[in-house]
């Protein structure tokens, strides 16, 4: 008669034993062991994860450069923002009353149909900004320098332009007929008198 070697091997305390299951299933304590080791290991990986990724957004945050502002739409009052750098910023339809930006570098700003009260822009670069439809009152201007920037439709009132450059800037003939009444000075930076920068003496 042949032999059939059994599945599993046979357990000799339940043969003794004389026991009903005379197999014991080694396949069951291997799964538990397994998902223990299993639940260690993602453990393990989870915590290593929070680790890395606690130190990269610490090195991030110490090597990223600050964003640029968005003040599209945005009312800002009696703000400083003297001296500061808002080349890369966005003030499309902004609404500024009262603000301090003397020395202010905007060059390149979007300033589409931005409306300026009471601002003081002393001495602010505004190179080759866009001030399409944007409003100047009761503003200041003086000393400002504005070489390039687009201002077809920028309306001028009760602004002080003493010492400001307008090179090659585009206007309207009744804003630079404005301009022109009361032009006057030096720009301090680039050694041009407002008058030639607006081609006054020219119209």
């Amino acid at each position: 008669m042949k032999l059939t070697r059994p599945l599993f091997p046979i357990d000799p305390v339940s043969q003794a034993n004389g026991s009903a299951q005379s197999h014991y299933q080694p396949t069951a304590r291997l799964s538990h062991t397994s998902m223990i080791i299993s639940a260690r290991v993602v453990s393990i990986a989870l915590s290593a994860i929070v680790l890395l990724t606690g130190f990269y957004a610490g090195f991030a945050t110490n090597l990223a450069p600050a964003l640029a502002d968005n003040y599209e739409k945005v009312t800002l009052f009696d703000q400083d923002l003297s001296s500061k750098d808002l080349s890369d910023s966005n003030f499309t339809l902004a609404t500024l009353r009262k603000c301090d930006l003397h020395g202010a570098t905007l060059a390149g700003l979007r300033l589409f149909r931005a409306k300026f009260l009471e601002v003081d822009l002393h001495g602010a670069d505004l190179r080759y900004a866009t001030l399409d439809s944007a409003l100047f009152s009761n503003s200041n201007l003086n000393d400002a320098n504005l070489e390039g920037a687009f201002a077809y439709s920028t309306r001028f009132e009760g602004t002080t332009i003493d010492g400001a450059d307008f090179t090659d800037v585009l206007l309207r003939d009744d804003a630079l007929k404005t301009l022109c009444e009361i032009a006057t000075g030096t720009n301090p930076t680039t050694g041009r008198k407002t008058r030639d920068t607006l081609m006054c003496d020219d119209r």
